[in-house]
This record gives C-alpha cells, structure tokens and sequence, in this order.
C-alpha cells in the first residue's frame, strides 16, 4: 500500500474538538532497509485528503513524486534563488526581485515551508496587497504592481520545482489581479507638440539629447550611454551598444535592454544637433584644462565625466514645466516617436527596429491601438478594393 488516510482528533484547552486528515505515503526503503513514510496535512475534511492521496500515489507510481522539502520559503528567495538570478539578470532588475521579496514576499509567507505553501496562501498574499501592501503608507499596491509580485513569486517557485525541491508551482493556480488595459497609460505628444518642445530646449545644454530622444525614440540609459565611438555624423547614424543605468545613487555600464544593440539612422537636423553639442564639447574641455575628464560620452557633465541618467529626466521636467505643453514623462519622447512613426505609416518592423523591441509584433500590440482612425482607414482600403475587383 502506498498511501493511506490518517484521522487525527485534537482537544482544545476550551473544550474544542479540532479534526484534521492527514494522507501517509510509504516511500522507497533507506539505506539501512528500514521503512519510510511521509505526512502530508493537514486537510480540514476527508474528502481533501483523499483527493491529494490518490494525486500522491499516481505520481509515486509513475516516478514523478518530489518528496516535500523541509526549506521555508524565506531561505528559498533569500540564500538560494536571488543568489543564483543575480547571475541571469540585470542590476536594475535584480533589484526589483529584491524589493519584491523583502518587502511584500518574505514578511507574509517567508515562515511557510515550500512543501507546504498552497495557491491560497498566495492569493490571500495577493489580496493583502491590494488592500495595504505599501511599504511606507500602508496604502494598497495597485494590481500592476501586485502582478510585478506574481510574476517574482512564481518565477522562484519554477526554479524550485527545477531543483526538485517541491513537485508542482503553487503559484502557476493563484490568479493574480488584472490590471487596468494599458492602453490608457499611454502618453504622448502630438508632431506639433514635440516641434515647440524641440523649441522650447534651444540653447539649453542638453538639447541635441532631447533632439536625439525625440527622433530615434531610444531609451534613456541608451543616450546617456553614448559614446562619440558610436558616432558616425557623416554616415548620419549611431550605434546603440550600451546604457548608463542607475540603482539608487550607484551609476553603471549595461548592455541594452534587449541585450542587442542596433543602429539608429538620423534625420539631418539631428546631424547638425550633434555637430553643435560637440563644438560646445570641446567649448568646455578648453575651459577645463586639465582638470577634463575624457570619458568619451556625448552627453557629460561639464568637466567631461559621465552624465547621471536622472539628470536627463530633471532638466526633461524643467524644460516642460516651464512650458504650456501637456506634462508627460521623459520616457513619453518614445512613445511620442512610435507613434508618430505608426500614425505616419512607417513599417512596424522599422519601427520595432529603431526602438529595440524585441519583436514587431510587440510594437504593434504596444501602439496601433492609440492611433484613432487606423481602422478605419483600413475599412475604408479594403472596401474599395472589393468594389473595384466587382467591377
């Protein structure tokens, strides 16, 4: 017999009866011949057990039973599984798995042992969450954010299952919130918006960066990460190799987020940007003298050594509050670019090309939906079309 039920009845200190059921499996003989058993429970009604029993015994027959690690979660995400992610994943997001686990994983469910850890003791972390997850204000964590917490939780349980430690991911039957669509998220500026912007930056110090954020659409870290190496003004084009990215005040060199770089081809009037920025470089490394820190970045502070990334989005915040333009984020110049591109009918994959998406079809699923009027268009194309091959 592999697996039996075992009733066990507990009396309380106030007269209380509590019955829990308890599913024993005989498992392969030890080293020294002696019988093995393993306790699963309790489960607060016999029909429960009996479901997790005969699940049990089908996988001890066909070999796929993991017997249930005696290791908390806790220990789990702390000592063994951000240790090993630190080697797969970047800085920026190694600390969001960080967060993650110190602040909303491990305070609710670090104590449970991972054999022991349910879908509904996931949920109900869940829930708790979006009731008064903030760190700080107690406030509940938006659903995006709870999603974030998913994501981590699950993807350390995966890995758990990988190294045995547990037989199936709790986590893969704990549905999480559903965000709000994100197409309401988005923001961006018109053409007409993005050129009195473009005005508003003339003669600012950094203003062929916010050009050249306008009219490639790269990221942030992408720009501050340029080098002059990367640079080819003749050819009317650079080449996205690195990023400068930042975990708290700690600035550092990665790869794009893609881990792929790309070449980008620049309009004329970027060009001219570039030359402009690099006269009033070498302006500055005159002044300076000696004291020039020859980094090698487009974009520096003033005695040549690199620009801090949030120095963009500051001035970026200065320029449009001192303006009568919508406010959006730095990050929004993007958006601003593929939209403008898509509504102008350049080729998703250009557009996939130029942003360093991972694939069109994540450009298309990102921004044809914010472009009023497409289908329509389109409606309207095919219908004439039909009419004219009736004809």
């Amino acid at each position: 017999m592999q697996g039996h039920i075992h009733k066990r009845v507990h009396t309380c200190d106030d007269g209380r009866v509590s019955t829990l059921w308890y599913v024993v499996v005989d498992l392969a003989r030890g080293a020294d011949d002696k019988r093995r058993q393993k306790w699963h429970g309790g489960y607060r009604t016999r029909r429960a057990a009996e479901a997790v029993r005969a699940r049990l015994v089908h996988e001890l027959t066909t070999g796929f039973y993991v017997e249930p690690s005696a290791m908390r979660l806790g220990e789990w995400l702390v000592d063994h599984w951000l240790p090993v992610v630190e080697t797969r994943v970047k800085r920026t997001t190694l600390q969001a798995y960080r967060t993650c686990v110190n602040y909303h994983i491990v305070p609710a469910l670090g104590g449970v042992q991972l054999g022991q850890l349910t879908s509904q003791m996931i949920i109900g972390l869940y829930q708790q969450l979006l009731a008064h997850g903030h760190v700080k204000t107690g406030a509940g964590l938006s659903p995006a954010s709870v999603l974030n917490v998913h994501v981590v939780i699950r993807k350390a349980l995966a890995d758990a299952v990988d190294a045995g430690l547990i037989a199936r991911n709790p986590a893969d039957k704990a549905k999480p919130p559903r965000p709000q669509t994100r197409g309401g998220e988005l923001r961006y500026w018109t053409p007409g918006e993005l050129r009195r912007f473009l005005e508003v930056c003339e003669g600012h110090r950094l203003e062929a960066a916010f050009h050249l954020l306008a009219m490639t659409g790269a990221r942030r870290g992408e720009i501050a990460g340029l080098r002059w190496v990367d640079v080819d003004l003749d050819g009317a084009l650079i080449t996205i190799r690195q990023a400068l990215l930042s975990v708290g005040r700690e600035v550092y060199v990665s790869s794009p987020k893609s881990y792929r770089g790309r070449t980008v081809d620049l309009d004329r009037d970027t060009v001219e940007q570039l030359r402009a920025h690099r006269e009033r470089q070498l302006r500055e490394k005159s002044a300076f003298y000696d004291d020039w820190e020859d980094s090698g970045y487009v974009f520096t502070k003033k005695d040549g050594s690199p620009l801090h990334p949030r120095t963009l989005s500051q001035a970026f915040v200065w320029l449009v509050e001192n303006s009568d333009l919508p406010r959006i984020r730095l990050h929004d110049l993007r958006h601003t670019h593929a939209s403008i591109a898509v509504k102008a009918g350049v080729p998703i994959g250009v557009v996939s090309e130029r942003l360093g998406h991972a694939s069109p079809e994540f450009t298309l699923h990102r921004y044809s939906h914010v472009m009023p009027g497409m289908q329509r268009e389109a409606a309207d194309t095919i219908a004439r079309a039909v009419r004219f091959d009736a004809a």
